[in-house]
């Protein structure tokens, strides 16, 4: 029986010991940074909330969709982190309606954030260019900030 309770607390410690550190898990956004668009009225010049808005990204093998969302004013999507200078991201109002192509393009740069998370990239230099047909719902880009350090600022503006 002694040698029993003696195991148990051995298997205990051991369990205790076994869990890693802090920085085995990349949880509090030091992973690498999405970009964000916001929307803005074409006439007016004030942020738009969109009825609905469905978005496409090509990561290089394709169109992917990442699906709509209703009542929304702005959207974060991820980039691609390959070693292209480009992605372009697909924008619809309507699930099966016309789409505007922006290309977004950048200079990334690798940065080592921890063992658990490993290297993160960042985008710098940014600018887009807007391919668009004459019913496309996006009429034209405004520039935010042109770097992508973190979500919390707009990188571009969409104008509806």
């Amino acid at each position: 029986m002694k040698s029993l309770k003696f195991l148990f607390a051995l298997c205990f410690i051991c369990l205790l010991f076994s869990c890693g550190g802090d920085d085995d898990i990349c949880e509090s956004g030091e992973g690498t940074p999405r970009m964000k668009f916001s929307f803005i009225n074409s006439l007016t010049g004030n942020e738009k909330t969109l009825d609905s808005l469905y978005v496409a990204v090509d990561y290089g093998s394709g169109k992917v969709q990442l699906g709509g969302e209703a009542k929304i004013t702005s959207r974060i999507i991820p980039l691609r982190v390959d070693n292209s200078p480009y992605t372009d991201v697909y924008f619809r109002t309507t699930n099966l309606g016309a789409e505007s192509r922006v290309r977004v393009n950048y200079t990334t740069k690798a940065v080592y954030v921890s063992p658990g998370c490993g290297i993160k990239k960042t985008y710098e230099n940014l600018n887009s260019i807007l391919t668009t047909s004459a019913s496309a719902p996006v009429k034209s880009l405004k520039d935010g900030q042109n770097f992508i350090e973190n979500e919390d600022k707009t990188n571009l503006y969409l104008l509806f």
